[in-house]
């Protein structure tokens, strides 16, 4: 036990902290399922940081906001509303600009993208990969401002599985829900199989001692808090030779959730909202094969669906759907598509590398409209995305690296379908518009000592507006644009590391320019004033990582990071506009003391300076201040295979919020038995 916690400590912080570091074993992540890394920086990509099972697990961080939240340069947020969406910011770039993979295949929802970072759960995965500024072009389109990608694990051994159960308790030690998590698997000379299964079940947050009752929440359990998900992933991989893989993988997840309500807004702009499914399953095929002594070519399929269920209700009890303002929203979704890697390093001191990436997404809705209860016609969006990719790797010196990418991304959108009115409507053809975009990066990385590294890059990235930026009119209150073009990122960054002794230091400094940033115009049509999404903002996102690990004792490692994030973005037609979502101070600090063989505590500490949210209209820019949570988890071996854990969330009953009239959760205490065979 003492051990793993010495190993799983000291890479906490050097994978935390963004650099090279240690990671679980190369053996139990599934390698297929890696994005583009340079093979210089440790496995990791270029700047990027990595997640560990065992560090997920350490501090007990069940859904991905959660998890990512521990890296330095990322930030866990909400939208608040009746949307109640988790979200993640990469160094001030949002859901829309940092594209979201499982194994390398990209989980877009063809609709709005609006991904909910709180619906995926973290059990069953080995790594979760972050790419900061940096993602290479060969992994595909979209990454503006970096990547995030979600890696499962696949068997070592012969015979091998993991149970793994856990209860959570609010303030008043009422218990808040489970955590349920299993897996088994088998490695043989030439294929393995693996199936795993997790589910998390929320039936309330409470809310923190000191929150003063209002007449939408009046304190205690929080009102429509309720969540519930699940996820089953089975894989096979054939493996004939010691550097081919093939494999096929089935994942599918599903979740529901419930809206808590503004407690600074009036009743009369309250919004009633639930989400009885969300849920999202793929299917898909990843290869790895060697070509003669020094080439390879990597192949990726895949077939993807999402269903969404939206349902608006009169009132808070969630029992009435009379008024107009009430409507059952069905998305049906299905996205497939595939890619190509070559690589070679047939020329000296060279590798070469290109990619071809081509998906089609295929996007169905309607709605139950009331009153009257009507059923509109379904409506389709068709599109077809591709993106073609160089990448070239000079290998200057043993110890220095020059890599320079190119892409070109192209879409076309084939149909954009809306239902125009109720029973007497009749189904609208929006105009159609294609849009392409060339995306170039370079970076220079130097291993300046054996623990030494030091890198410089700049990236300039692109992302397509999704087609509710593009058609949605938002019930009514705006007027669609075909024509709007890819926003654009200038990313510039430089970081170094190197281990003295038993201390680790690394740090990065950044800047983003980001231009053609989408937002809304107030513009009239027909005599009528109403707002139309146009690239027209622009934005300058500035900061710098920092990250120290040491053994001040062989009992005691301690560590941390800390990252400044200043972001600034302009709009001509709101002369006081914010950042939303992003504190510009971040801190994380940790210790892990073993006083026994058995025995390991670990305290840490989270803070974060304040940070803007939007007023349900949208119209103003709300101040949100910020918090200093203490955690305490502790973990007793029982026996090699066996390991019980509690611990405590905000030990200290903080009262803060992430989004302006939504109250995050008070004291949260947990248990959890695990055991592995």
């Amino acid at each position: 036990m003492r051990n793993s916690c010495v190993y799983m400590t000291c890479s906490v912080v050097a994978l935390l902290s963004g650099g090279a570091g240690a990671a679980e074993s190369p053996s139990s992540v599934f390698t297929l399922g890696q994005i583009n890394v340079s093979a210089q920086t440790g496995g990791q990509p270029i700047g990027g940081a990595s997640l560990s099972a065992e560090e997920i697990l350490t501090f007990n961080k069940p859904t991905l906001d959660q998890a990512l939240d521990l890296v330095p340069g990322v930030v866990s947020s909400t939208t608040g509303g009746q949307r109640n969406e988790r979200l993640v910011y990469v160094r001030g770039f949002d859901r829309f600009q940092i594209p979201l993979s499982l194994d390398g295949v990209r989980v877009y929802l063809p609709a709005d993208n609006r991904l909910d970072f709180g619906r995926f759960l973290t059990p069953d995965l080995s790594e979760i990969q972050v790419s900061k500024g940096y993602a290479s072009v060969l992994d595909g389109p979209g990454a503006m401002g970096g990547a995030i990608n979600l890696v499962t694990r696949k068997p070592t051994r012969e015979f091998e599985g993991e149970l793994r159960a856990g209860l959570s308790f609010d303030n008043d030690a009422a218990f808040g829900g489970y955590t349920t998590y299993g897996s088994v698997g088998t490695r043989q000379e030439r294929f393995y199989l693996q199936a795993s299964g997790t589910k998390t079940e929320t039936t309330h947050t409470g809310l923190p001692d000191d929150f003063k009752a209002v007449p939408s929440e009046n304190g205690g359990n929080r009102n429509q808090s309720h969540t519930a998900d699940w996820r089953v992933n089975l894989k096979a991989g054939f493996t004939p030779n010691d550097t081919d893989e093939y494999s096929v993988n089935v994942l599918k997840q599903s979740g529901s959730k419930g809206a808590p309500l503004n407690v600074n807004d009036t009743t009369a702009n309250q919004r009633y909202w639930s989400w009885p499914y969300w849920d999202l399953q793929s299917v898909y095929w990843l290869s790895n094969t060697k070509l003669g002594s020094a080439s390879y070519a990597k192949t990726k399929l895949y077939y993807n669906t999402f269903q969404n269920g939206l349902y608006s209700f009169d009132d808070p009890g969630l029992t009435r759907q009379t008024l107009a303002r009430s409507f059952r929203s069905y998305y049906d979704d299905k996205a497939y598509g595939g890619s190509l890697e070559l690589g070679t390093d047939l020329i000296p001191m060279n590798t070469l590398k290109g990619a071809l990436h081509v998906r089609r997404d295929d996007h169905r809705e309607w709605q139950r409209l009331y009153p009257g209860n009507f059923v509109e016609p379904k409506q389709q969006a068709l599109e077809d995305t591709w993106s073609v990719a160089l990448e070239n790797s000079v290998h200057v010196t043993d110890a220095l690296d020059v890599v320079l990418g190119v892409s070109h991304d192209w879409r076309r959108l084939h149909k954009a379908q809306d239902w125009n009115g109720t029973a007497t409507g009749s189904m609208l053809d929006y105009k159609r518009a294609d849009s392409d975009a060339t995306n170039g990066q370079g970076a220079v990385i130097h291993r300046f000592s054996k623990t030494g590294e030091a890198h410089a890059s700049v990236s300039a990235r692109s992302r397509f507006p999704s087609l509710f930026e593009r058609f949605s009119t938002r019930f009514n209150g705006t007027a669609s644009n075909p024509d709007l073009k890819p926003e654009r990122a200038i990313n510039y960054e430089v970081g170094a590391s190197e281990r003295f002794g038993s201390t680790r230091i690394e740090g990065a400094l950044f800047l983003s320019r980001l231009r053609d940033v989408i937002a809304n115009a107030p513009i009239v049509i027909n005599g009528q004033a109403t707002t139309q999404s146009r690239n027209m903002a622009s934005g300058l996102y500035r900061g710098f990582e920092v990250g120290v690990s040491t053994s001040l004792t062989p009992m005691l490692d301690v560590g941390g990071n800390y990252t400044l994030t200043i972001r600034s973005l302009s709009d001509p037609a709101v002369p006081n506009m914010k950042a939303v979502g992003t504190p510009n101070h971040k801190v994380f600090l940790h210790a892990d003391w073993r006083p026994t063989d058995s025995l390991t505590v670990v305290p840490s500490v989270e803070a974060a300076s304040g940070r803007y949210s939007q007023s349900t209209s949208g119209t103003v820019f709300l101040g949100n201040g910020g918090y200093l949570l203490a955690n305490l988890q502790a973990s007793y071996a029982l026996t090699a295979n066996a390991e019980l854990s509690a611990g405590v969330r905000n030990l200290f009953d903080s009262n803060y919020s992430l989004a302006d009239g939504f109250p995050e959760p008070g004291r949260t205490a947990f248990v959890t038995a695990r055991y592995t065979f």
